[in-house]
């Protein structure tokens, strides 16, 4: 199959992938000359030169996983890199009244919200309509039912229950997932640092940690803390501070297609 043709099945799948499409040169590479990669990291197609496609290679690594298409320079040649990609995953790990919350606003903004609680009582699909799945796991049966976790998968912690919210974090912050974010006050987080540490969590995994979890709005209640903790969560996606649009000096504000 050519490339093109391999990079619209996975589009027609949903899956992950990005197409490197020459649309300037000198002459050699030829214009239009095709390269195709997928998440697993297999490839079709060739730009003409080895040493290209192997940098073309770590753009289309890098922009699939970003989740933005995007010309870059190689010299006096232009690759276009158009990428195609599911929509991103949150995992929200307690099934309480914020998880019900975050799950109606972010398949509002177009995410993938799975709710994840071992409590078979409160882990249920009526209370949670919205979520793309209710599971009754615990976090070492659920990621593994999730298919893993990847460079798009965004995690929260909504529980107060140190048993699962340590068993969620030990495994997400040794993984290569977007966001890990815990709800819980600054004295609540001091003690789960001290459980993590005792785990064997470097200072560098636990930086990654976000907590206590979402952006400073004020939230009072479930609707609003989960504003709050979406709000961040798309932040980092798109590789934002989170801040008022009145004071960044960003030069691209609200990327909206026509």
């Amino acid at each position: 199959m050519n490339p093109a043709g391999r990079f619209a099945d996975v589009a027609r799948e949903d899956g992950r992938a990005a197409l490197v499409t020459i649309v300037r040169s000198p002459g050699a590479p030829p214009l239009g000359s095709k390269l195709v990669v997928t998440a697993d990291g297999a490839r079709e197609g060739s730009l003409g030169d080895a040493g290209l496609d192997e940098r073309a290679m770590q753009a289309a690594e890098e922009l699939m996983w970003a989740e933005h298409s995007e010309l870059r320079e190689d010299g006096e040649v232009g690759l276009f890199v158009d990428v195609t990609h599911p929509a991103p995953r949150l995992i929200i790990f307690g099934a309480v009244d914020y998880a019900g919350a975050l799950s109606r606003l972010a398949r509002a903004c177009e995410w993938r919200p799975y709710v994840v609680d071992p409590r078979s009582q409160f882990a249920t699909r009526e209370r949670f309509p919205d979520a793309e799945e209710v599971m009754t796991a615990w976090p070492g049966d659920a990621f593994p039912r999730l298919g893993g976790i990847d460079r798009a998968t965004y995690i929260v912690v909504l529980t107060h229950d140190p048993k699962l919210d340590d068993a969620v974090l030990e495994l997400a912050l040794r993984s290569p997932a977007a966001y890990v974010g815990a709800m819980g006050s600054r004295r609540a987080q001091e003690k789960r640092r001290e459980r993590l540490v005792a785990l064997g969590i470097t200072d560098e995994e636990l930086a990654r940690l976000a907590a206590p979890i979402g952006l400073d709005l004020g939230a009072t209640t479930s609707e609003e803390t989960a504003l709050s903790i979406m709000a961040e969560v798309v932040a980092v996606r798109h590789a934002r501070g989170g801040g008022r649009l009145s004071a960044s000096g960003a030069v691209r504000i609200h990327e909206v297609g026509a």
